[in-house]
């Protein structure tokens, strides 16, 4: 599958959402701070949101953004070939997002790989579900990933559990770059 069909369905859904919620795009804009203009460009997708806006957009919904991409990806099988894996990108900020195991009814855990370029920097104002239990184990590094107050550098091999509160950031000060594996318990 690839990504531009990934987005048209991701734009198709996030019109649907607000449909369902009775919002007006200026009701949107006006919970997320996300201009109405930029929001009517996502849901007639022309114009990917960021991974920070995704995260805005979830919060609204009250979806974690995987929950958000797994509606619009088929329902898949329990073996995924790498190549049936879905793969979401924010070019803005250098961040590739590939749904290992994604999100199904039928099991509590995902797995999501993420890949930063150097410098890269995403940065989330607030959990989409507060408290929900996660774990990052960093494949190739250094990865620096802030919640709330604190801040952890994280090199290869060395893996960082918690429950997600406050806001966060995610950041690669390495010029090539951070690998990583999140996982993440409903």
């Amino acid at each position: 599958m690839t990504s531009t069909a990934t987005e048209a369905r991701l734009a198709r859904r996030l019109y649907e959402l607000r449909l369902e919620k009775g919002w007006s795009l200026e009701s949107l804009a006006e919970m997320t701070g996300i201009s109405r203009a930029s929001l009517s460009r996502i849901e007639r997708n022309e114009s990917s949101p960021t991974a920070s806006l995704m995260n805005r957009l979830c919060i609204a919904y009250g979806l974690t953004m995987s929950r958000l991409l797994s509606e619009v990806e088929e329902q898949g099988p329990e073996y995924l070939r790498l190549a049936e894996q879905p793969v979401w990108h924010d070019r803005e900020s250098g961040y590739e997002r590939r749904g290992v195991s994604p999100p199904a009814s039928q099991f509590k855990g995902e797995i999501i790989e993420g890949r930063l370029r150097g410098g890269a920097l995403i940065e989330y104002h607030a959990p989409p579900v507060e408290g929900m239990e996660q774990h990052i184990w960093v494949l190739s590094g250094p990865l620096i990933f802030s919640m709330s107050q604190r801040q952890w550098r994280l090199e290869a091999g060395e893996c960082l559990r918690f429950h997600l509160s406050g806001p966060t950031s995610f950041h690669a000060p390495d010029e090539a770059g951070a690998h990583y594996a999140l996982v993440v318990c409903r």
